[in-house]
């Protein structure tokens, strides 16, 4: 009988796939993937304090971010942090190196159709399996969005040095606010290539403007960075639903992993390192139970704080300047990215939430415990 079956190829389940086999788990292990979604062009970013099972497919490693807030630009050291960049193909690579020398883990090309008793259905067939780890499909029922990241990246060459090849920015304000609370993220590769994202926090529901984005895009490269003329050589877009609360990840012999399962934080939009911490604890389970339920869990305040973020600023979009200057306010970034990471205490968190507007997350989140 299969006793574990992956279903999907990305991020999330060859995450997972590496910290099982790391867990000496002897039971067969099947990936199933049906390529519809390239590894080679994906690349992820994220910060971390500690290390990781996955470090070796890190492209670049920074210990320092810039960030350009309440009009003013500052590069701030990350402490015990690093912020790292992963490609696609990197950690496919990685990956494999921890499965492929065990005979009981496979790989296979298949469209997964839903679960049943017992199994799953694979391109119309049943394959048995006793757990199931799911980045595909997602739950049966899910909450509504509390609100959708929207963004669109151009990796750009530019005919001047307009990058600083060491520092990533992390959040550039210098962009029109009039479509939602908007900001700029660079990561470099070089002086002359990088790629610039413009990001927007919106409502659930708002239609993406296209040409507003890439006017955005445009009018930061050439004001901003002044990079004079530049070349697109690869366009990336998506829009990720936000969700605070979380959702049903068990369901019978199926467990929900990766963005699908709730691990794409909603203040944030980052997933990667969520998504490592979570294989790891997935493993562990396995290892120490034979089932994969022994997860821990945030304080239920860290959901709090994330959906009244996001009822704040879709509604009023220039608060979210506020929210990432007060947070990043410091002499270094360690305080908000503990912040950001769920590791920080109540009297931490008070003094990081000084310097907002008190009265307008208070309301919001009294409205958000009520309703």
């Amino acid at each position: 009988m299969t006793r574990i079956v992956i279903a999907g190829g990305g991020m999330s389940g060859l995450s997972l796939a590496a910290h099982l086999a790391v867990a000496d788990h002897r039971h067969p292990v099947v990936v199933i993937d049906d390529g519809s979604r390239p590894l080679d062009t994906t690349t992820w970013a994220s910060w971390s304090s500690r290390p990781g099972l996955l470090d070796a497919a890190a492209s670049r490693w920074f210990d320092k971010i810039r960030v350009h807030v309440n009009g003013r630009t500052t590069v701030l050291r990350l402490g015990r942090y690093r912020y790292r960049v992963v490609r696609g193909a990197d950690l496919a690579a990685v990956v494999r190196r921890y499965t492929d020398p065990l005979r009981h883990f496979t790989y296979e090309h298949g469209h997964v159709d839903g679960f049943t008793d017992g199994g799953l259905t694979v391109d119309g067939r049943f394959l048995r399996a006793r757990w199931v780890f799911d980045s595909v499909i997602g739950p049966e029922e899910e909450s509504p969005p509390d609100g959708e990241l929207v963004f669109r990246g151009w990796r750009v060459a530019s005919e001047r040095a307009a990058f600083d090849p060491e520092i990533p920015t992390l959040f550039d304000f210098r962009t029109s606010q009039a479509h939602g609370a908007s900001f700029v993220y660079v990561l470099p590769d070089d002086a002359h290539h990088a790629l610039v994202e413009h990001t927007s926090f919106v409502a659930a529901g708002t239609p993406p403007d296209e040409t507003a984005q890439k006017e955005a895009l445009a009018e930061y490269l050439e004001e901003v960075a002044g990079t004079g003329h530049y070349e697109i050589d690869r366009e990336e877009h998506a829009v990720l639903p936000l969700r605070a609360a979380p959702p049903t990840r068990q369901h019978d012999h199926v467990l929900t992993i990766g963005a699908r399962g709730g691990l794409l934080k909603a203040s944030t939009g980052f997933a990667y390192e969520r998504v490592q911490r979570d294989s790891a604890a997935i493993a562990e389970s396995m290892r120490r139970h034979g089932h994969p339920f022994d997860l821990p869990r945030a304080p239920a305040r860290f959901r709090l704080f994330d959906g009244v973020l996001l009822d704040v600023v879709t509604r009023e979009p220039a608060q979210l300047e506020r929210a990432f200057g007060a947070l990043f306010r410091y002499r270094t970034a360690e305080p908000a990215l503990r912040f950001l990471d769920e590791e920080t205490v109540v009297p931490q968190e008070l003094q990081l939430f000084a310097g907002m507007p008190a009265a307008t997350y208070l309301a919001a989140a009294r409205h958000r415990l009520t309703r």
